[in-house]
């Protein structure tokens, strides 16, 4: 709580510039959480407003990016996020509201990404679903901390799987120190 309230001004200043757009300030997207209890995911905008339907649309005429987005779900160069968006994500501002879901119990500060069901279901695996189905996910964890976006999927998961198996404060700790450095680099940021 003590560490909202510090954060507060600074939220303040990203809302305004967030909505500066005409957009909401914030995006909230099912997450798949503890025991598979789907939750709202907060997170500051980064992209458009009609993001869903621009993806689509790209992903239809560039058979480039629709390979990048099957294998990672992600795009290097994603024409749906915005100038602020572009920082908000290579500084991971974008996900400072998540202390919202800690707060409410439906993530923790570290532990495997939050994933929609569909990439529980396509990319998991039973090892992984079990592994990631048995922790709340969190703000930052190994994948962090271990190249982000230059990671494969299949590290993603490997990553999260290892952070269940392994699991102790030290890890916790240990992540929580490295997740600084690593977002001040910017290293796998997109």
């Amino acid at each position: 709580m003590t560490l909202l309230f510090i954060l507060l001004p600074p939220l303040l200043i990203l809302i305004f510039v967030v909505r500066l757009d005409g957009g909401p300030a914030f995006y909230r997207h099912t997450r798949v959480g503890l025991g598979g209890r789907p939750f709202r995911c907060v997170k500051f905008r980064t992209m458009v407003t009609a993001a869903d339907q621009l993806l689509a649309s790209h992903l239809a005429t560039d058979a480039e990016a629709a390979r990048e987005w099957s294998a990672r779900r992600k795009l290097a160069d994603d024409p749906r996020v915005t100038r602020i968006g572009k920082l908000l994500r290579a500084t991971s501002l974008d996900e400072l509201p998540q202390l919202l879901n800690v707060l409410r119990g439906e993530m923790s500060l570290v532990g495997p990404r939050p994933v929609v069901p569909e990439e529980l279901q396509q990319h998991y695996g039973i090892q992984g679903e079990t592994a990631y189905l048995a922790t709340r996910p969190g703000i930052t964890g190994l994948w962090q901390i271990s190249g982000r976006s230059d990671t494969t999927y299949q590290q993603r998961v490997a990553l999260d799987i290892r952070y269940v198996t392994e699991w102790s404060l030290l890890l916790d700790a240990m992540i929580l120190l490295r997740t600084i450095p690593a977002v001040l680099a910017r290293r796998g940021a997109m």
